[in-house]
């Protein structure tokens, strides 16, 4: 009986981190991505499939970077992406708001590689990636940044 409590505690303990990613380089954020846009992000709408609620974001695309944005997941026909709703820890995603989307096809938490590192909004004409070492704040690097990235995926 105890040993089965130890092990069901240590079930419990590592699925409780399960939410969290350790942190990826621009790099290997680019090398796990399955689709990379740039583009404008719409009103999230509730989304209900089945017993499971997603906040979906409309996404216009205005650049593909890599892969093929028409295998993202679609709500009315376009573009979405789809995070679960309730999620803990999820970035502050506003209606028009300009981003750089690194992303998995398919519907699951979030569609952000590294559960959430794979996006960079443009602010004010800048985004932030990159290191310490070497910041990036020019939307125009960080695409180049990406395609050397893909470079080496």
């Amino acid at each position: 009986m105890m040993r089965r409590r130890m092990v069901l505690a240590a079930l419990l303990a590592a699925t409780a981190g399960a939410t969290t990613a350790p942190p990826l380089t621009l790099a290997q954020q680019v090398g796990k991505a399955e689709v990379i846009v740039r583009g404008t992000l719409g009103a999230a709408v509730s989304v209900k499939e089945g017993e499971v609620t997603y906040l979906a974001y409309p996404l216009t695309v205005a650049e593909t970077i890599s892969g093929d944005a028409a295998r993202l997941p679609q709500n009315d026909g376009k573009p979405a992406l789809f995070f679960l709703q309730g999620l803990a820890d999820l970035p502050e995603l506003k209606s028009g708001q300009e981003v750089f989307a690194l992303l998995y096809t398919r519907k699951q938490d979030s569609p952000l590689v590294g559960f959430n590192q794979g996006l960079y909004p443009v602010t004010d004409g800048k985004v932030s990636a990159g290191d310490a070492k070497a910041p990036i704040t020019d939307p125009a690097k960080l695409r180049d940044a990406i395609r050397a990235a893909l470079g080496t995926k």
